[in-house]
C-alpha cells in the first residue's frame, strides 16, 4: 500500500529532514517564502498546519503571532514537531486523508498544507474537511508540486490520468524511495472549487536570492520553469 510505504520513508528520514530543513533550498529559499506570503495577518488567529512534518511551517506561524494545531502521518515527525516548537500538546498524529473528526466546525481562521497533497489519491474528502472545519471568510494555503514539471519529470504520457509515480531522494542523506501521485492542472484545481472554495491567488513561484547563493544550478533552473505551485483560496 502506498500510503505505508509514504510512513515508512518519512520514518526513516524524519531526522535528516529536520536537520536540513531549515535551509534546504528548495524548501527554505523556494517554498516557505512563497507560500507563507499567501497567509495574510495571522497575528492572534488559529491556523491548522496540516502535514505538518518536523514542525518548521508551525514555527514560523508562531513567530507571526499565530496558535498553531498541526499533525501529521509519520509519528517520528510529530516529536519532532514538538520538540521544535516546545509545544507538545498542539501536534498529534493523523492521517491527511481520513475526516478531521476532532475539530469542530469553524474551527480555524487559516488551514495550510505544504507540499503534502500529492501523497492523496483523492483530494474530494480532505478538501471538504479543511472547508468545514475553515471559520467564514477563512482562509486555505496549500503550496503542491507543479503538475507541468510532474508531467516531465515523471515522462508521463497520460497528462489526465491520476498516476502512482515514485522517485528517489537523495538529498536528505541515505537514498529513500517516495511514493506520490501525479495530476492534471484541472484535477489540481476542481477538488477546491467543487467543495466550495473560492481561488484567491494562484502563485507559480520562483527562488529567494539566497537560493543563488545554496544552489546556483537549480536557482536558474527555477526561474526558468517552476517545480511547485502556490494557492489561496476562500471559504465562500
Amino acid at each position: 500500500m502506498s500510503k505505508e510505504k509514504i510512513k515508512k520513508a518519512y520514518e526513516e528520514l524524519a531526522e535528516s529532514y529536520n536537520a536540513l530543513i531549515d535551509t534546504k533550498p528548495h524548501n527554505a529559499y523556494y517554498d516557505r517564502p512563497n507560500t507563507l506570503s499567501l497567509v495574510g495577518d495571522i497575528h492572534g488567529k488559529s491556523v491548522l498546519d496540516a502535514a505538518c512534518g518536523p514542525g518548521k511551517y508551525a514555527e514560523e506561524l508562531i513567530k507571526k503571532g499565530a496558535n498553531v494545531t498541526g499533525f501529521d502521518l509519520s509519528p517520528k515527525m510529530i516529536l519532532l514537531a514538538k520538540k521544535r516548537n516546545n509545544t507538545p500538546n498542539s501536534f498529534f498524529v493523523h492521517d491527511l486523508s481520513k475526516p478531521l473528526d476532532m475539530f469542530e466546525n469553524a474551527s480555524f481562521d487559516l488551514v495550510i498544507c505544504a507540499l503534502a497533497l500529492h501523497y492523496l489519491e483523492d483530494w474530494d474528502q480532505t478538501m471538504q474537511e479543511f472547508y468545514r472545519v475553515l471559520k467564514p471568510n477563512g482562509r486555505l494555503v496549500i503550496s503542491i508540486e507543479h503538475p507541468f514539471f510532474e508531467y516531465n519529470y515523471f515522462k508521463s504520457t497520460k497528462y489526465f490520468d491520476v498516476e502512482l509515480v515514485k522517485c528517489t531522494w537523495s538529498g536528505f542523506g541515505k537514498p529513500i524511495e517516495m511514493h506520490s501521485y501525479r495530476r492534471s492542472l484541472n484535477d489540481c484545481i476542481t477538488p477546491l472549487t467543487n467543495n466550495g472554495f473560492l481561488i484567491e491567488k494562484i502563485l507559480e513561484p520562483k527562488p529567494v536570492e539566497a537560493f543563488k547563493k545554496a544552489d546556483p544550478r537549480h536557482y536558474e533552473e527555477l526561474n526558468t520553469f517552476p517545480a511547485f505551485m502556490c494557492l489561496s483560496a476562500l471559504k465562500k
